[in-house]
């Protein structure tokens, strides 16, 4: 067997990027030594390790079950050299992936706490929401994940990190706000309320229908979004009620453009996950902010 880190580097970024193009782009090689190592790795297995569609390449089965141990091995032997080099107590980079929520308003000062420690990190941070995370990671492209949904992945392991409640707000001048002056809302209020929510596949949107879907007879939703800033945005202008995060809504309610809604009979708190794959090797610098996280 003669395959070598290159082989399976370039195998990694393949699978990565979908197109021999880009895996050479991202490993300073010419596009003929990447295909070339990869025709010579496939060779050498004696066994197709893609499917080609058009221009791109996609994983088949195989390819699949090899991935995992190849980016564990490439992951070895970069911290052999590392320490060999009398830099194994250096993080390197690290590639952290988070929801909407976490990453907008967690991540950014625990990050900063990190890097000031540990100045020589090379760290990315990807934003996307809950499902699109989880998928980044099944597919070995982030190294640790944080969500503030539920993971139902076998691949990955899911560690409770931080409490969190949703909350339902609304524009001082909605009629649901101006009622609470002075009366307590009950669910019946909300019966022909018009949401304003995030989309399917985001953890905030998962909690809010575990909680209200089945305790009101309709849900009118007026709009779904992406991002929360819209949807206060939104809600700001007195179209609607929304649903967030009670981290996301202090400087609106400190300004007075949006006010929470009092809904005791709804069971909003949830949990936030860190994630990590349990195939994927785990190197120092995981290690250092694994630790990092837990001790903030």
């Amino acid at each position: 067997m003669r395959i070598t880190l290159k082989q399976l580097a370039i195998f990694e970024a393949v699978a990565k990027h979908g197109t021999v193009t880009r895996a050479a782009a991202e490993l300073n090689l010419t596009q003929s030594a990447a295909s070339m190592a990869l025709s010579d790795f496939e060779g050498q297995l004696d066994c197709l390790l893609f499917d080609r569609i058009g221009k791109r390449l996609q994983l088949n089965d195989l390819g699949r079950k090899l991935l995992p141990h190849a980016i564990n091995t490439v992951a070895h032997a970069n911290e052999l050299e590392s320490i060999a080099r009398g830099h194994g107590d250096k993080v390197g980079s690290l590639k952290i992936g988070a929801s909407l929520t976490v990453g907008n308003y967690l991540m950014p000062p625990l990050i900063a706490r990190f890097m000031a420690d540990h100045p020589q990190c090379q760290l990315s941070l990807d934003i996307a929401n809950t499902s699109q995370i989880i998928h980044a990671l099944e597919q070995y492209e982030l190294d640790i994940g944080f969500i503030e949904g539920f993971c139902h992945s076998p691949n990955l392991e899911a560690v409770p990190w931080q409490a969190d409640e949703l909350v339902v707000f609304a524009a001082p001048i909605h009629p649901l706000a101006q009622k609470q002056l002075t009366q307590m809302l009950n669910e019946d209020d909300f019966q022909d309320a018009q949401w304003i929510l995030r989309e399917a596949g985001s953890g905030t949107r998962e909690v809010f229908d575990n909680a209200v879907i089945g305790r009101l007879a309709q849900i009118q939703i007026l709009l779904e979004l992406g991002h929360t800033e819209a949807i206060q945005r939104v809600v700001a202008s007195g179209l609607g009620i929304g649903c967030a995060s009670r981290l996301s809504l202090d400087e609106a309610i400190q300004t007075g453009t949006l006010t929470i809604l009092n809904t005791p009979f709804w069971n909003m708190k949830r949990q936030l996950f860190m994630l990590i794959h349990r195939q994927k090797y785990r190197t120092y610098g995981v290690e250092c902010f694994i630790q990092h996280t837990i001790d903030k």
